[in-house]
């Protein structure tokens, strides 16, 4: 039966690891409408945490499926590999119903030293010990920020608790100290959301770790990410300093991302400095100061998500024998793996923003949330930057339909049950949400709408 889906053999301490994570994703979905708090008020249930646990908890089943058959782990290694993913998911499920600081940084930290254990976990890859060690070094500067920035907002504000931080003022001219720390504090966001300055560890990383690892690092850490900011997005009124500060970081972040990865060649490099552009496009939503705009940096997390988790699975599926792919490796997929090829072509079209893709209508809703609250000139940015990305993107898809296989042959992609099923799955939601989004993005917006004062 395993053989059907393509899995030689399926050791003992994973068979019920996506087992699991799946039920993991229908007690997520079905605690949407759950409300509470627990240990003094640190820990709250609410439709936004909910909302995330479920998309963090989909993101996990994917990632558990698709490293099954991964190539490049050391079988003994098996069982430590899912025992730090899902050390690593657990903290960053922690940290969407965290609504305090520490906590916050706690979880943080929970959901990030799993992965500096997993990253170099590539059999016979110096490039995975180096990835990991940048990393966890990288990694160590935004945390030791983070906390200093804590510092100053407990100096200043008295308080960590994020319902009462609401309420008091975030001007520069009357909190400077609170100012500045907070800003330290959401560096610590910015490294795992890969935004500009904060991305040079991102196209490295993904280019060193493993395709299944990659595909995880790539996705569910920015879920942290974008949770935490959009809950510290109700002090962001439009017009403070530190709003602005974030909508330059965005402008910047999606500019410089599309234009390097224009010239990338290797695919998960590619990915990498796409991901830095998508950072500062989920920015239009969290400086736009409405629930609107929270709901939409919300949706576009999970289109996010579901876009790269689309095209780690297809590489993947392509690189049986665990290496990087570049573009010229997707030549003639269509012949190889036409399932494979409209996979990836629905994942490509979704990344740029093409209808009907969720990419599409989550970045509909990001632009007409943010529209005359003080940005426009970002919103107009994130256009232009979409126009740029055409490039890249489809440059996928033409060399998987357009271009013949040249010299040696290559390696035949996996066309077994699981690769199918798992790309119909993911093309499915992109497409589907992205023709009938109102469902997920009307959860979104009560979430935005229970976050305001």
């Amino acid at each position: 039966m395993l053989q059907a889906f393509g899995i030689k053999s399926f050791p003992r301490a994973e068979w019920w690891v996506p087992v699991g994570s799946f039920i993991g994703v229908i007690a997520a979905c079905l605690s949407l409408n759950c409300r509470g708090t627990m240990f003094y008020g640190v820990y709250e249930v609410d439709m936004a945490s909910q909302f995330f646990k479920a998309v963090i908890a989909f993101g996990y089943w994917i990632v558990a499926v698709n490293a099954c058959k991964q190539e490049t782990l050391v079988e003994g290694k098996r069982p430590d590999y899912y025992m730090f993913l899902a050390f690593s998911a657990l903290g960053l499920m922690m940290l969407a119903s965290s609504v305090e600081l520490i906590t916050i940084y706690l979880a943080l930290e929970l959901s990030s030293y799993s992965l500096y254990a997993v990253i170099p976990l590539r059999s016979g890859s110096r490039g995975a010990a180096e990835a990991g060690l940048k990393y966890i070094l990288f990694g160590a500067v935004a945390t030791a920020l983070a906390l200093y920035g804590l510092s100053y907002v407990i100096a200043a504000q008295h308080t960590t608790f994020i319902a009462e931080l609401a309420d008091k003022s975030w001007s520069f001219a009357q909190q400077p100290m609170a100012v500045v720390g907070l800003s330290l504090f959401l560096a610590g966001m910015f490294y795992k959301l890969a935004l500009f300055p904060f991305h040079f560890w991102a196209p490295e990383v993904y280019q060193g770790a493993s395709n299944e690892t990659a595909a995880y690092v790539a996705t569910l850490p920015k879920m942290g990410a974008i949770v935490v900011l959009v809950r510290l997005a109700v002090f962001l009124k439009p017009g403070l300093e530190l709003t602005t500060t974030l909508a330059v970081l965005g402008g910047l972040s999606m500019t410089y991302g599309n234009f390097a990865a224009l010239a990338q060649k290797d695919l998960k490099r590619l990915l990498g400095f796409s991901s830095v552009a998508h950072a500062g496009y989920i920015m239009v939503g969290l400086v736009s100061g409405t629930a609107e705009g929270l709901a939409a940096a919300s949706f576009y997390g999970l289109a996010y998500l579901l876009m790269n988790l689309l095209c780690f699975w297809v590489i993947s599926r392509i690189a049986v024998d665990g290496r990087n792919l570049e573009l010229d490796d997707l030549n003639g997929l269509y012949r190889r793996a036409p399932y494979l090829a409209f996979a990836l072509g629905a994942g490509a079209f979704a990344l740029v923003g093409l209808p009907p893709t969720i990419g599409f209508i989550g970045k509909f809703f990001l632009i007409t949330s943010a529209w005359n609250h003080g940005y426009n000139w970002l919103v107009i940015t994130l256009v232009l930057n979409s126009a740029i990305a055409i490039y890249y993107y489809l440059n996928m898809v033409r060399h998987a339909y357009t271009k013949e296989v040249e010299g040696e042959e290559m390696p035949k992609p996996d066309c077994g049950v699981l690769g199918v099923v798992g790309a119909s799955l993911l093309t499915v939601a992109v497409l589907g949400l992205g023709m009938i989004p109102a469902p997920v993005f009307e959860l979104a917006v009560k979430a935005g709408k229970a976050l305001l004062p």
